[in-house]
């Protein structure tokens, strides 16, 4: 760490981050940038560990995917002090197209669980939808077409069905243990903000219950994989 004045990290999750930015031992005076996934609560207590040092921290999860990755278009949820959000500001722009503040340390990895939580929801739908229509004798290439055209159209419906899931590859680059560990994350939230969500549960129940049967490891689209075995119906050509 010496002579750097910026610390970033993107680990699997905020315990992880803490262990590896408090080995690090930055230096007072340096900004970690931690763009993990993370429960608020984790990063809310590194950040007060890093704040006896005299380091400041923000979090800045990010979304997007392999493809606006590679791109420089992700979208960049941070957390932190307004000052030192925009101190990594010029660092973050390499990364993301869109930085949006969305208010104290903790702030970043909040909106990313609940960004995820209503994804994972929106996949379900798509998946279960999809199902339906093909026991049905609708065509899933077809109606892909059609929703995409009409009010149901969503992310799934756009970015993910057709090269994913029809294509047989289930290979995002998301994994599905870390889609539960999101979803994990909101409902957590929920409680700690005693907001009852029902369907939030049960999206949560959902995923567990196909990262158990699915094969260590499997990308998140594996999910319509999950429903074609307890169905009977393959989606795929």
């Amino acid at each position: 760490m010496a002579g750097s004045d910026m610390l970033l990290t993107m680990l699997p999750n905020g315990r992880v981050a803490r262990e590896v930015v408090l080995a690090a031992d930055p230096d007072p005076g340096v900004l970690v940038v931690d763009m993990s996934s993370s429960d608020p609560a984790d990063t809310q207590a590194m950040g007060a560990l890093l704040a006896e040092r005299g380091v400041a921290a923000i979090d800045a999860p990010v979304s997007g995917g392999i493809k606006r990755a590679a791109t420089g278009e992700l979208a960049i949820m941070a957390g932190g002090e307004a000052l030192d959000v925009e101190r990594a500001r010029p660092v973050l722009e390499h990364l993301g197209r869109r930085i949006f503040h969305c208010g104290p340390l903790g702030a970043g990895g909040a909106m990313k669980s609940l960004n995820n939580l209503l994804s994972a929801a929106g996949f379900a739908a798509t998946i279960e939808v999809l199902q339906i229509g093909r026991r049905f004798g609708l065509e899933p290439g077809l109606m892909l077409d059609v929703l995409n055209a009409s009010t149901g159209r969503n992310n799934t419906t756009e970015v993910k069905i057709a090269p994913f899931v029809l294509s047989g590859r289930f290979d995002s680059g998301f994994a599905l243990d870390l889609m539960v560990k999101d979803l994990t994350t909101a409902l957590a939230l929920a409680e700690r903000t005693e907001t009852d969500a029902p369907l939030s549960r049960l999206a949560l129940e959902l995923w567990r219950e196909a990262g158990g049967d699915l094969d260590a490891g499997a990308d998140h689209t594996a999910l319509a994989r999950w429903y074609e075995k307890r169905t009977g119906t393959q989606l795929r050509s």
